[in-house]
């Protein structure tokens, strides 16, 4: 009936949006740390067989380049649907991998304790299945935080610049894949 009122009256309502990869719905909007969060973009990271997940970057604000994105302070969220099983040591090892193709030696020593908390949490998380939702958050106010179906798991890991590195594995120079980096940048 209310539907009908407001209709009467001129008003329609207006569905949220969002935007479907692989089957996969991503809302529009997402909240980390009491801040909405827009939609930048998504992407399916698919090997030469298979593919592995669907990414969602979500940012204050809307963002085309990664310097930007990478630059700009603030409360982000990277969201990876799993498309198939990843055991942690082969998760770890990409994601290791990736930070240390973006950055130098002396900034992978300063990372070095944090990347170890990181792999811990992952290791304590298992393996991922397939259709998982892995966030990995970050606020000023609590630093990155990994969630697994909606769950945290470990400590919050602290530093901005640690999540900074992890977003550079899918933005950096050398990111694990162009077309990821670009489908983030929402292109």
């Amino acid at each position: 009936m209310a539907l009908c009122a407001a209709t009467a009256a001129g008003a329609v309502p207006v569905p949220a949006r969002s935007v479907e990869v692989e089957g996969i719905r991503f809302d529009d909007a997402a909240r980390v740390g009491g801040k909405e969060l827009q939609l930048n973009g998504t992407a399916l990271r698919a090997g030469f067989l298979a593919k592995g997940y669907v990414a969602a970057l979500y940012l204050q604000e809307k963002a085309r380049n990664a310097a930007l994105v990478l630059g700009t302070p603030g409360t982000k969220r990277l969201q990876l649907r799993m498309l198939r099983e990843a055991e942690p040591p082969a998760l770890m090892r990409a994601i290791r991998q990736g930070i240390r193709n973006n950055h130098s030696e002396q900034q992978m020593q300063e990372l070095a304790a944090r990347l170890v908390q990181f792999e811990r949490t992952l290791g304590e998380v298992g393996t991922a299945h397939k259709g998982d939702v892995i966030n990995l958050d970050f606020s000023p106010q609590t630093g990155t935080v990994v969630a697994i179906n909606g769950t945290p798991r470990g400590r919050p890991i602290p530093g901005e610049d640690f999540y900074q590195a992890v977003l550079r594995v899918f933005l950096g120079e050398r990111p694990v894949d162009a077309e990821v980096k670009r489908g983030l940048l929402g292109g």
